[in-house]
């Protein structure tokens, strides 16, 4: 038995697939403004070392004066003047602002008064008022303790009254919008529930403003530890009162106000990485992937530089 092929012509054969589009080819854009950005920082920055290289700097005294004994214990002053100072700033911050928030017009009154007068006056002018009260009483009278102004009054003292009181009335801004985040229907819920208002403040509202309040919080505090300089017009001896002290004994004052700038730096820096994970701590219930803190970033980049190619991560 035979089967017959039946021939084709080429004319007959179907036509071959259409071919696919063309690859594109990627072109980056070219960002030529940063180029020129970036060649105009250097040259600016270059610019300052070479000005810096060519003054007369005793740059020996830096390190010579780093860890000296007057500049330590000015660092720990200013350290516990900034604690004290943020201590009673916030605590009274969070009164104020639960006074500001009141339906009683008095108390909402007071708190609003408090609020516009600190925060309207500078807070150097405030020390200055503070030290200087003695020129107005002779003494200082509470009943179970009196005393002479002069002698009430210490540099530390002033330093802290003015630096903490001051301080509060940015804090009771800060707790008050902290407290308006909340929703109203959580305070509410409370209420029904047979809370009294203290108790839903403390268990339900203040845990969830903490996400807003401890940002600006925490600017504060950074910011409480620099504006610590001005008590040295009050003779308190911080850390800029203790390195412009050794300036003028040692002939380096401008070396000295590096040293105190270093450190300050140094302090800031410390307080900025505490900061960063206090608000990744209350960022939790508001996100459900945190992001990578600084050494995840540097353990992932390592590895992935480490792993070879083709290799499953």
């Amino acid at each position: 038995m035979t089967a017959d092929l039946k021939k084709t012509d080429p004319e007959d054969a179907p036509p071959p697939p259409p071919a696919g589009p063309e690859a594109i080819r990627a072109v980056p854009v070219r960002h030529y403004g940063r180029y020129v950005s970036a060649a105009v920082a250097f040259a600016l920055f270059g610019l300052i070392v070479y000005a810096f290289s060519q003054g007369r700097i005793n740059w020996d005294a830096i390190p010579e004066y780093f860890f000296d004994e007057r500049i330590l214990d000015g660092v720990a002053e200013t350290l516990v003047l900034t604690v004290l100072s943020m201590t009673i700033g916030i605590a009274g911050g969070i009164l104020l602002a639960v006074m500001r928030l009141s339906k009683n017009p008095v108390t909402s009154s007071i708190a609003w008064f408090y609020i516009w007068f600190f925060r309207g006056t500078p807070v150097l002018v405030q020390l200055f008022v503070w030290f200087n009260l003695g020129l107005v009483f002779e003494y200082v009278n509470f009943g179970f303790y009196k005393d002479e102004w002069s002698d009430f009054m210490t540099p530390f003292l002033t330093a802290l009254l003015g630096l903490g009181l001051n301080e509060a009335a940015y804090m009771a801004e800060i707790c008050r919008a902290g407290l308006l985040s909340v929703d109203e229907g959580q305070t509410e819920a409370s209420h029904a529930l047979g809370m009294s208002h203290s108790k839903t403040l403390r268990r339900i509202v203040i845990p969830q403003a903490m996400r807003v309040i401890v940002p600006p919080t925490g600017n504060e505090v950074i910011n409480m530890l620099k504006t610590t300089s001005l008590v040295a017009a009050v003779q308190f001896t911080e850390l800029f009162w203790q390195a412009r002290n050794i300036g003028q004994t040692s002939g380096s004052p401008v070396e000295m106000y590096f040293v105190a700038a270093a450190w300050y730096l140094v302090m800031t820096s410390v307080l900025s990485v505490g900061q960063y994970y206090l608000e990744r701590h209350y960022a939790r219930g508001t996100s459900r992937t945190l992001p990578s803190t600084p050494f995840q970033k540097i353990k992932s980049t390592v590895f992935s530089v480490r792993r070879p190619k083709g290799a499953s991560a």
